[in-house]
């Protein structure tokens, strides 16, 4: 009898844990699902739509909700081909739908691409409720090298339970957590929420758009891939995406050598997050678009020190805007101070906080300018080694109208040419008073939040140091168009980038202040910003200032 009720035990053990173990999901050949994608290190939250089918070897996904289409047809050509459509706009057109075509070759063919991953070496795990729904939860452990990437996919049965019924499973969540063994650290992250899943719909979606010519994608072709197919980075449990291999073109294009594994393991870890972003970003549709430059390997923290302005509570000695005295005066509908000659070559102010400086020398400039007819490059480095005293802290931030007083007191600046070339680095200071030149007599704030007054100011005077909220990842990799960041602050806790306005005009239009930045010429559109005037938009009009000579 004991034996009978263990056997019997042992049987009811059987059929209970073949009940519960579920079987692999299987979203079946063809399906339409919608989803967000979400990366937090990168700071994305993107919207997607797509449309898989392995038989017919198409897909086609969409980014937010519309704005950029990609089709993925492996039944085309020899080796398949990938398109993007993209609105594009250029001096003579505005947001004009324009179509991409990548072709696939035998070592890397196109295929169709799923927005929910194969499944294949996913382990059951439990059964769990997540938001509200009962849901299976799968997991895929892989290591390659020092990563261990861990992939966990939540799945809900349309009719309940474990088994289900005859539809096919639901996904509900997707997530990837990247752990870098060598650092002891998270290194990747991202997130997919799906919001709709069907196995029927029409087999016109992967239908390029009537009357719509596809040619090469423009540039550069090391991106080609990974913008026609954003998508295959994320989803599939591959060990080296597209992401990771231009990694090494971005090392070869700038030069970079990293000292040991741990730092290129970091620097590569930077790359990926911002490349994600600056794409994702460009996918969006803004008045902008961002691109890959020399800070795509660094951290936020590590742009933060490039900011260095360092606002603090003492008033300055500043004159008011006359404003009274430009009454009557017409401003031109567009301003530039470089056809004019008064604006010096873009620098780079390199691992330092020494932007104050830069801003400094650049209105000073523009001051010297307008009153001898010459041009004069003046030096940031004696600001950064000698204004000490003035309440500036060098490569550790400063503000512009502390190196006025400095320049004040000491009746001038020195020129790069007689002080010697920036360093990039704190500094000796060596003042020499006969080698001065720009002895300046006051400064005047431009009155604060005034957009007319600082076009007047920039008409009459030249260019202007202004401060701005430059603290987002939108800014560093600015690329070209009218820049506008809904969350830039514009009062004065929230400027920490000195800048320069050389100008302002309309792009399709939007009103812009043409600013001159300090990262260099690979930086932006050659050095420069075009930042929107809406709202006083990162506060350009918030604190500006120049200055007259005496």
């Amino acid at each position: 009898m004991r034996g009978w009720y263990i056997s019997m035990v042992l049987l009811c053990s059987t059929v209970v844990a073949q009940v519960t173990v579920p079987s692999l999901p299987d979203f079946g050949k063809a399906y339409h699902v919608k989803g967000v994608i979400s990366l937090p290190y990168a700071e994305i939250k993107e919207p997607f739509e797509a449309w898989f089918d392995i038989k017919g070897r198409t897909s086609r996904i969409d980014y937010y909700h519309g704005q950029v289409l990609t089709y993925q047809l492996g039944a085309t050509l020899p080796w398949g081909s990938s398109y993007k459509i993209t609105p594009e706009t250029t001096e003579v057109e505005l947001n004009v739908m324009k179509c991409f075509e990548v072709n696939g070759t035998k070592e890397e063919p196109i295929t169709p691409q799923g927005s929910i991953p194969d499944l294949q070496g996913f382990m059951y795990l439990r059964m769990e409720h997540y938001e509200g729904t009962l849901c299976e939860v799968w997991q895929n452990v892989t290591t390659v090298g020092n990563k261990k990437n861990t992939y966990t996919l939540w799945v809900t049965r349309p009719e309940g339970g474990v088994m289900g019924g005859a539809e096919p499973p639901r996904p509900v969540h997707y997530e990837m957590m990247g752990y870098n063994t060598l650092l002891g650290s998270h290194y990747d992250k991202y997130l997919v929420d799906y919001k709709m899943f069907s196995s029927e719909f029409d087999p016109k979606v992967f239908a390029l758009p009537v009357g719509m010519t596809c040619g090469p994608f423009p540039g550069p072709g090391a991106e080609h891939h990974l913008l026609a197919n954003p998508m295959r980075d994320l989803i599939h449990t591959s060990s080296l995406g597209h992401a990771q291999r231009l990694f090494g073109h971005f090392k070869e294009q700038f030069g970079r050598h990293y000292g040991d594994e741990r730092e290129h393991e970091k620097r590569e870890h930077a790359f990926v997050h911002n490349l994600r972003f600056v794409h994702s970003m460009n996918r969006a549709g803004l008045s902008f678009s961002l691109a890959v430059n020399p800070l795509s390997d660094r951290s936020m923290s590590e742009l933060s020190a490039m900011r260095g302005r360092k606002p603090r509570k003492t008033p300055n000695n500043g004159l008011p805007f006359p404003m009274h005295l430009y009454a009557g005066v017409q401003v031109p509908d567009q301003l530039d101070w470089r056809l004019y000659g008064a604006v010096t070559p873009v620098k780079d102010q390199a691992i330092c906080g020494s932007c104050w400086s830069f801003a400094t020398t650049g209105t000073v400039e523009g001051a010297l300018f307008m009153k001898t007819g010459s041009l004069q490059v003046l030096s940031q480095q004696m600001l950064v080694d000698c204004s000490w005293g003035f309440g500036n802290n060098g490569c550790d931030g400063g503000e512009e109208w502390r190196a006025y007083e400095w320049i004040m007191k000491h009746g001038g600046i020195a020129t790069m040419e007689s002080y010697g070339p920036y360093q990039g680095m704190n500094g000796l200071c060596h003042l020499n008073s006969s080698q001065l030149t720009a002895r300046v007599q006051s400064y005047t704030n431009v009155t604060s939040g005034d957009a007319e007054a600082l076009k007047l100011a920039l008409f009459k005077h030249g260019p202007v140091a202004v401060s701005i909220d430059a603290g987002h990842r939108s800014f560093v990799f600015y690329s070209h168009g009218v820049y506008y960041e809904p969350k830039c602050g514009n009062g004065t806790d929230s400027l920490d980038h000195a800048v320069l306005a050389v100008g302002y005009g309309v792009m399709n239009g939007e009103s812009y202040w043409l600013v001159k930045n300090s990262w260099s010429t690979y930086w932006g559109n050659d050095g420069y910003i075009l930042m929107s005037m809406k709202d006083n938009n990162c506060g350009v009009t918030t604190d500006a200032t120049f200055v007259t000579l005496a």
